[in-house]
C-alpha cells in the first residue's frame, strides 16, 4: 500500500526567494537524478505565506527510506541541502495513507 509524506518548511521570513533560487539551480539538479517519487512542491500564497511543502509518494516504508539513504547518500544534493539549512526555521514531516475513497495523486 502506497504512503505519501509530506513535508513543510517554514522559511525565515525574507528568505524564500534565496530558497527558491537554490532549489532552481542546485537542489532540483540533485533530486531528478533519484527515482521519481516527488508528487509536488508547493508554496502559500495567503496564510502561511513563508513555507515550502511538498508531497512525495512512495510504495511503502522501504521504498521511502531507501530513497531517503540514496538521497542523503549524494554529494551534490548535501551541498544543496548545507545552503538552505540556514534558511529553514522548522520542518515537519507527515507520514500518510491514502482514504479507502477518492482520487489518489
Amino acid at each position: 500500500m502506497a504512503i505519501y509524506e509530506l513535508r513543510t518548511y517554514s522559511v525565515m521570513v525574507g528568505k524564500m526567494n534565496e530558497l527558491i533560487g537554490h532549489y532552481s539551480t542546485e537542489g532540483w539538479a540533485a533530486l531528478s537524478k533519484h527515482p521519481p517519487k516527488l508528487v509536488g512542491y508547493f508554496t502559500g500564497d495567503i496564510g502561511a505565506l513563508n513555507q515550502l511543502v511538498h508531497l512525495w509518494k512512495f510504495d511503502d516504508d522501504a521504498d521511502r527510506r531507501a530513497f531517503w539513504a540514496g538521497v542523503y547518500a549524494d554529494p551534490a544534493f548535501m551541498a544543496f541541502v548545507g545552503k538552505i539549512r540556514p534558511l529553514i526555521v522548522t520542518q515537519e514531516n507527515k507520514l500518510m495513507m491514502a482514504a479507502p475513497w477518492g482520487p489518489h495523486p
